[in-house]
């Protein structure tokens, strides 16, 4: 099979094709920043986003727990972590840091025997072995998968997955930019890599890759976690292509146009992201550009240039690194850092006297010489944490200022062997982070609800009131009136709007008479601030506004005073979901929102009561009627944005019409049905010279149309009419007779149950000799006799 009959693009759409002929859903790729799993840096395998289901945890009524067979190609990103590429990117032909998973699944479908067959149909000639243990899960699912890059590979009878067209047209681009100076990619491996080239052709190729996909499902090169992983996958590559490429600066950010071309219409999260991938990548370059020549510490602690770089350039230049002398400033720069956390106690407060020493069970506050514990103030809710001393840990509660002095709430850890603490003692403040870093992404967008208010609404908006706390964030403002969905939409997309341009959020303490002069500042009406003061703002950076402050470029942005803790970019804050808006007083309305995971889990349970809305409009009858009830309570309860949830709820009002006109058109069928089917019935029973008629009419448990036939009978024949549903497993039944028309004057009703108490069902009525019961089985039989009993 001839190489060029399989380009890239034909492998991976050829391996879709083919599980979608046999019934699997073409699943999209998750992004490869995980967003609800934080056992990964980065999604490193096809099956990640399917955890839930293998797991049995997958909500049955979701999209993910209907999900039978699916495949796709999955982006992964193997660097940092368990599963860590990075360091044999580029001395080899097969690893990478980006790759491409196809991957097909059976989640409680098919299993091994369907698998191989599937897998054999599509790969014939080609196999490929595993051998490995699973332990036992809730069902049988299968995960089929192979990795793009490799496939391809072998399709194009190639040694080396850098020699395909998966990397060729970056090859060749990255060797059009450097100029003559340098030969063209050839696939040379260690000591024939001469002056380690090649290397740097498929280190740069892979790392532009990761990258991009990368920053365009919403990471970026940073200092913690991923974002560090990724800056070190930057900075490595821009290594390699300074010193082993020769490239100038702005070459390793102008390779994104090539590689968004190449895979944009695959991924087109790449072509919607193109200018930030660029721009991200292009800062990054330039900002490590001024650290290639910095002390190593330095460039570790102030730039983050990684000290595995520095020490391969060192060796390249025939120097060391001395690390020793780099242990000991690290150990210095950890010294500075626990200072800044220690204090010491001041002050014990009982909520009645100041005492020396506390000890026991009971809450007391503790007033230090410095803090890292924020109080509650400005509507931002009080840190938790702990303090640790000598003789005793305490549990920060609440953290509350009074006159002036910061007093930390709280009492001594319990299951602590010790509990003392006392005036002079030295302890550390350990501030729950975690819980920390819920609450800044809602204040900082707490501000930008304020300035995107005033935008949609008008100057006339002002903050009445705020609270942020981990889980949400309200604000109340002034309006007169309910605000209109479409507004609403406005200035939830305002926010969100402001989240995606990933804007620097810059605060600097300035006079508050300077700050006053800012136009644009927002401000609460009657709070008293301190002077200097702390201006917080979104977008722009302090000294900027202050130098120019009667600029309206001020009014294009949120400038705030504030104290409160803040995210450093927009970003950080991923999302945005307003989840109520309400009045609270005459001419204050409040709305409640959530930001991060909480808005994507916000998002998320409006998709699936969605996808259930439309599910429920393909069923029938009782079950139909049912399944509205519960969608309705469910939308009730449901934390989800309120214009989402407004549309949500028309679409429930619509599918109730729809089924009240089926269920009236319905009726008026099984009228005529029934009617019909009993005057036969009578008819046939009269020619027989039977003394009554018995018939069953298919019309489930419409009794109102058995009636209607019983009633257009009863007159010319006693009549006995029944219909089963089998979806309740029940039988209704209805009999006419008039007065006259049986023996010893027998009652209707007396009739029925004598028909069907030996069926132990539950009848009544009688009026107008008519009478209908039901029977809670379908041990119903008109020719058995099991139905009638006639008493003579």
């Amino acid at each position: 099979m001839e190489g060029e009959q399989w380009p890239a693009d034909r492998v991976r759409q050829t391996f879709i094709d083919f599980f979608t002929s046999k019934s699997h859903a073409r699943w999209p790729s998750s992004p490869v920043v995980p967003v609800d799993d934080p056992t990964l840096l980065f999604a490193n395998a096809g099956m990640n986003q399917f955890k839930p289901v293998f797991l049995g945890a997958a909500a049955p009524d979701s999209p993910l727990g209907r999900l039978r067979r699916a495949c796709n190609t999955q982006k992964c990103i193997r660097a940092g972590g368990k599963h860590n590429d990075l360091d044999d990117v580029g001395n080899d032909t097969y690893h990478h840091t980006f790759f491409e998973m196809l991957g097909s699944w059976s989640f409680g479908d098919y299993f091994k025997e369907e698998a191989i067959a599937y897998a054999w149909e599509l790969l014939t000639e080609f196999n490929r072995e595993s051998d490995g243990t699973l332990r036992p899960l809730p069902a049988k699912h299968v995960d089929t998968g192979m990795g793009f890059e490799h496939l391809t590979s072998i399709l194009q009878n190639k040694m080396s997955n850098y020699d395909t067209d998966v990397f060729i047209p970056l090859f060749e681009a990255i060797h059009k930019s450097v100029g003559d100076g340098i030969e063209p990619y050839s696939g040379k491996l260690g000591c024939s890599d001469v002056g380690k080239v090649d290397t740097a052709y498929r280190v740069v190729a892979d790392h532009i890759r990761t990258l991009s996909f990368a920053i365009a499902d919403g990471s970026q090169p940073g200092n913690e976690g991923r974002e560090y992983v990724l800056r070190r996958i930057l900075r490595r590559a821009v290594h390699f292509d300074r010193q082993k490429l020769k490239a100038k600066q702005g070459f390793f950010s102008n390779l994104v146009d090539v590689f968004v071309g190449m895979m944009g219409d695959v991924f087109p999260e790449l072509k919607e992201n193109e200018k930030k991938i660029k721009d991200i990548i292009k800062d990054e370059e330039a900002s490590f550009e001024k650290t290639l020549v910095k002390d190593a510490f330095v460039l570790w602690d102030t730039y983050g240039y990684p000290i595995d770089l520095t020490e391969v350039m060192a060796v390249e230049e025939g120097l060391a690194v001395d690390m020793e002398s780099f242990n000991v400033c690290m150990e210095e720069a950890r010294q500075k850092a626990r200072d800044a956390r220690t204090s010491v106690v001041m002050a014990i407060y009982t909520g009645s006297e100041f005492i020396a020493s506390a000890s026991g069970d009971e809450d007391f506050g503790l007033v230090l010489k410095r803090t890292s514990f924020y109080a509650e103030q400005g509507g931002q809710i009080y840190d938790t944490g702990s303090i640790e001393g000598s003789s005793g840990s305490f549990a920060v509660k609440n953290v509350q200022v009074f006159a002036g002095y910061v007093l930390h709430i709280g009492s001594f850890v319990e299951g602590s062997e010790s509990k003392t603490l006392s005036v002079g003692d030295e302890v550390k403040c350990k501030v729950d982070y975690a819980r920390r870093s819920l609450i800044a992404p809602n204040h900082t967008c707490t501000h930008m609800l304020n300035f995107a208010l005033r935008e949609v609404l008008g100057d006339h908006i002002d903050q009445k009131g705020s609270i942020v706390l981990p889980e949400k964030l309200r604000f109340d403002f002034s309006h007169g009136k309910p605000v209109k969905l479409e507004d609403l939409e406005r200035i939830e997309l305002k926010v969100n709007q402001q989240i995606k341009d990933e804007l620097e959020v810059y605060a600097q303490e300035i006079k508050l008479a300077d700050a006053k002069r800012i136009n644009g500042l927002r401000a609460v009406f009657g709070e008293i601030y301190p002077d200097p003061v702390r201006v917080v703002a979104i977008g722009r950076k302090v000294e900027d506004l202050l130098a120019d402050p009667e600029s309206k470029e001020g009014l294009s942005i949120s400038t705030e005073l504030c104290g409160g803790t803040h995210i450093s970019n927009t970003r950080v804050a991923l999302a945005f979901a307003i989840i109520s808006e309400e009045g609270i007083a005459k001419g204050v309305r409040r709305i409640t929102a959530v930001t991060g995971e909480c808005a994507s889990q916000a998002m998320k349970l409006a998709s699936s009561i969605d996808a259930d809305i439309i599910d429920t409009s393909k069923l029938h009858g009782v079950e139909l009627e049912k399944k509205i009830g519960f969608i309705k309570s469910t939308l009730d309860a449901a934390a989800i944005p309120a214009t989402r949830k407004a549309d949500l709820r028309k679409k429930v009002s619509e599918l109730e019409d729809q089924m009240r006109k089926v269920k009236k058109k319905t009726g008026q069928e099984n009228i005529q049905k029934a009617v019909k089917a009993a005057m036969d019935a009578a008819d046939a029973a009269l020619s027989a010279g039977q003394p009554f008629c018995i018939a069953h009419v298919d019309v489930g448990l419409n009794a109102a149309a058995l009636r209607e036939a019983v009633f257009k009978c009863m007159n010319r024949v006693p009549t006995m009419l029944f219909s089963t549903d089998m979806a309740s497993n029940k039988v209704v039944v209805y009999a006419g007779v008039p007065p006259e028309a049986l023996p010893s004057g027998l009652k209707v009703l007396e009739w029925l149950m004598a028909s069907i108490g030996p069926l132990k069902g539950r009848g009544g009525g009688g009026k107008n000799g008519l009478a209908q019961g039901q029977v809670s089985h379908h041990s119903i039989s008109v020719s058995g006799q099991s139905l009638v009993i006639i008493i003579a």
